[in-house]
């Protein structure tokens, strides 16, 4: 099962919960999993079928632009981390 860090504004969803394992092929099926769970925390990563704008998805460590549709393996290591501008 893939390992999911639960970002610290997102807690409140889980009961404090820092990190759990859930299954799945895609970041879609990890957040479908984590919402039956913890109900949700779908609505606070997903809009109008992609990641919300200012999230980012980093699987073992790389960010990806793949977002919902990125694959994951099943010792995957996923953040959901918010999105860094600058300039």
């Amino acid at each position: 099962m893939a390992t999911v860090w639960i970002p610290p504004l997102l807690r409140d969803l889980t009961a404090g919960v820092a990190q759990t394992t859930v299954t799945g092929e895609k970041v879609r099926d990890l957040i479908a999993a984590l919402d039956a769970r913890y109900p949700g925390l779908a609505d606070r990563l997903i809009e109008d079928g992609e990641l919300r704008r200012g999230i980012v998805v980093v699987i073992d460590g790389v960010a990806t632009r793949q977002g919902l549709r990125a694959r994951v393996r099943p010792d995957s290591e996923i953040h959901f981390v918010p999105a860094v501008g600058g300039g």
